[in-house]
């Protein structure tokens, strides 16, 4: 690739929206490897509003926000691959729609689940993010290829599947299936197939890893809840 259209990704390991953006890439690219507690000046540069990752670093100029990256991989390097958003204005609307469904219905709630500080705040969260799989469930039935992108990986599939692993650290530090068969076997099935892909492998972080890593973050917010309540 010529050094005018350089690509680099700023990232963390850990991040399920990284893994995103790195689902959704099809050209070579350089990783740089952020550390939340000592953010780079290149990040604070490229990100100045939210001073997070992911970072796309396209030709020397950055886009930020994972959904924003992973449209602007689809239009900017198309060509590598078959197009995530579908050609049809109807259906890409559709396609953004269930892609906020999912950030703002379904991770957002769930993300507060391990977050909250009371039993009736958890209840509460978990109810919510129930809802929204129950919701997803249904949308997922409407395509009879088994993908949300029909007979192959579009974009809510990428946006939703950088999530997997996690969803698989959930389950094995609380016991509870996000994508559980016998609620919502048609997103379980999707799972297990997103899981199995070629792309999907090569990214997936490894989840002994990522239950160690969530085990220190539940440790400092019981720690900082703690603080509070003295």
């Amino acid at each position: 690739m010529a050094g005018g259209d350089e690509v680099k990704l700023l990232g963390n390991w850990a991040s399920p929206y990284v893994a995103r953006v790195r689902l959704a890439l099809g050209v070579p690219y350089d990783y740089i490897e952020e550390d939340f507690a000592d953010k780079s000046d290149l990040l604070l540069r490229s990100n100045p509003v939210h001073k997070a990752v992911p970072v796309l670093i396209h030709g020397g100029k950055p886009v930020c926000e994972s959904r924003v990256i992973v449209q602007y991989i689809d239009e900017a390097f198309g060509g590598t691959r078959p197009p995530l958003l579908p050609a049809d204005p109807r259906e890409r609307a559709a396609a953004r729609f269930w892609a906020a469904f999912v950030d703002d219905e379904l991770l957002a709630p769930w993300g507060m689940v391990m977050r909250s500080g009371t039993d009736e705040e958890r209840a509460e969260w978990t109810r919510r993010t129930v809802a929204a799989v129950d919701t997803l469930e249904g949308a997922l039935g409407e395509r009879s290829e088994g993908f949300f992108g029909g007979d192959r990986v579009g974009y809510v599939d990428v946006l939703l599947g950088g999530m997997v692993p996690w969803v698989r650290v959930t389950e094995r530090l609380s016991g509870h299936n996000l994508f559980d068969a016998s609620k919502a076997p048609l997103l379980a099935a999707w799972m297990e197939c997103f899981g199995e892909l070629d792309a999907a492998r090569a990214v997936f972080q490894d989840v002994d890893r990522l239950v160690e890593y969530a085990g220190t973050i539940q440790a400092r917010l019981a720690a900082e809840a703690g603080t509070a309540s003295n």
